[in-house]
């Protein structure tokens, strides 16, 4: 009966699982070295120092956090199943805020309309920012999970769209939420203080910015920290971390451009100005700023995600509006597509007949820098991420992705602050190992409908965060 009871465990399954993940990640290491493909970004190389020895508390961490394992996996399908959009993270918010309170957190609300702060002072020492992103996509899932998201939300305009965790920031919160336990679990091996971060509207770059502008440090009195730290999902398999030095993503500017016209019947075509023609020519011509106005050596993308205009078969519209983004490593860069993009709206206006006061106007929305990693936070994580993981398992060598982040800029004007971000895998080591036998780079892709998170990577991302935490604060 005993045996019986042991195996039917939860968490005795899980391990299974997760060991029998980590030999198929091992031979697929050793078979067709999948890591040069499973970051968004061209891995290079994994760590070829020293792993750190396990710290006294280690074993005490790991077994905090294995115990706390189904406890995390359930709050995780239910943030997963209810998905909110930037700056609509009310519900997310709320278990955020409920869960540190409980634990003895100080907790602080409405950072910017919808973020969550929680403190946790524990002596003299190192103060630590964690950071974990709260919002989900207007994506209508396809993963066909028991726990999938079936959500909708309504728009400003009234209307409605699918919603998903279709990036990980589900998983985001839970890691923060088992770091939270396993903090106050082992207060007596770390002193300092913690501050943990539910950030909304990741997904529009613009959360971190509005909680620094609502008086982070100021009107709520948070601590500046010496260190911030952040994680990200990733479509590797469950048990590899990517964790380097310099750049890790980059910049990016979500701008709106709205073409004027003079609207009439889908009959009388000359008796109207047709702001979708102008619209049209505007999507190609701006691909020609990246091929012939930059150079072919420097990343730069122009996206137009987006293409809004008209509601009925014969009739030509007054407006048409389209939403662009933008990445870039250089701010030279970023400026000779934004000045292209200018140019080219106006040409076009012109050539069509708008006159100079209903010329094609642009409205930036936000936007982030390139996100950069500081090489001594690296160099003091990574000997102990290289224990947790194993040292193949660690990539410490890619060039930064074209995908962008906001965290960094929670340092507000405080750029003392040392900063160090890491992706984390999080598909099941054989969906992983399945995809790469077909000949896919990865299984999903973060903003993909069918994207999913490995319930085993749920404890496996909080000892990750746990033990980058404990590092700062020892």
């Amino acid at each position: 009966m005993f045996l019986r009871n042991f195996f039917s465990k939860r968490w005795f399954k899980r391990g299974v699982l997760l060991t029998v993940g980590a030999i198929a990640t091992g031979l697929l290491l050793l078979l067709n070295n999948p890591l040069l493909g499973w970051h968004p970004a061209q891995a290079q190389g994994t760590f070829e120092g020293t792993p750190a020895a396990e710290p006294a508390y280690y074993n005490r961490l790991m077994s905090v956090i294995d115990q706390d394992g189904d406890r995390l996996i359930d709050i995780f399908k239910d943030i997963h199943q209810n998905p909110e959009l930037a700056f609509m993270e009310t519900r997310t918010a709320g278990i955020v805020a409920t869960e540190l309170r409980s634990l003895g957190y100080e907790v602080k609300t409405g950072i910017g309309e919808t973020g969550v702060v929680g403190i946790l002072r524990n002596g003299n020492g190192p103060t630590v920012m964690y950071r974990a992103d709260m919002d989900g996509l207007p994506v209508q899932e396809t993963t066909g999970l028991p726990y999938a998201s079936q959500k909708r939300a309504e728009l400003e305009d009234g209307s409605e769209v699918y919603t998903m965790h279709a990036c990980g920031h589900d998983s985001h919160v839970v890691w923060m939420l088992g770091l939270a336990k396993a903090m106050v679990e082992l207060k007596s091996d770390w002193q300092g203080t913690l501050i943990l971060v539910g950030q909304p509207a990741e997904e529009g770059v613009a959360g971190a910015q509005a909680m620094v502008d609502d008086g982070l440090y100021t009107r709520h009195a948070v601590p500046v920290p010496d260190f911030l730290l952040g994680m990200h999902s990733a479509p590797g398999p469950t048990g590899v971390v990517a964790s380097a030095p310099g750049i890790q993503t980059a910049g990016s500017d979500p701008i709106d451009v709205l073409f004027k016209g003079v609207g009439g019947h889908g009959s009388s075509p000359h008796l109207a100005k047709d702001p979708i023609v102008m619209a049209a020519h505007a999507i190609t011509q701006y691909q020609t700023i990246v091929a012939r106005a930059i150079d072919p050596k420097e990343a730069a993308v122009i996206t137009v995600g987006s293409v809004q205009a008209g509601e009925a078969n014969n009739v030509i519209p007054g407006e048409a509006l389209l939403k662009l983004s933008l990445r870039w490593f250089k701010p030279e860069v970023r400026q000779t597509m934004i000045s292209g993009i200018q140019a080219i709206n106006q040409s076009i206006a012109r050539t069509y007949g708008m006159p100079e006061d209903q010329l094609p106007t642009l409205t930036a929305k936000g936007g982030t820098t390139p996100m950069v990693n500081d090489e001594a936070v690296i160099d003091r994580i990574n000997p102990q991420l290289a224990n947790l993981v194993g040292a193949n398992r660690l990539i410490t060598q890619f060039d930064g992705t074209t995908g962008s982040e906001d965290v960094h800029l929670l340092k507000g004007d405080n750029q003392n602050i040392e900063f160090g971000f890491v992706f984390v895998g999080v598909a099941e080591p054989a969906l992983f190992a399945r995809a790469r036998a077909e000949g896919k780079m990865v299984p999903f892709s973060n903003h993909n409908s069918n994207f999913q998170v490995d319930l085993n990577a749920i404890p496996f991302g909080t000892k990750v965060a746990s033990i980058m935490t404990l590092e700062l604060l020892n």
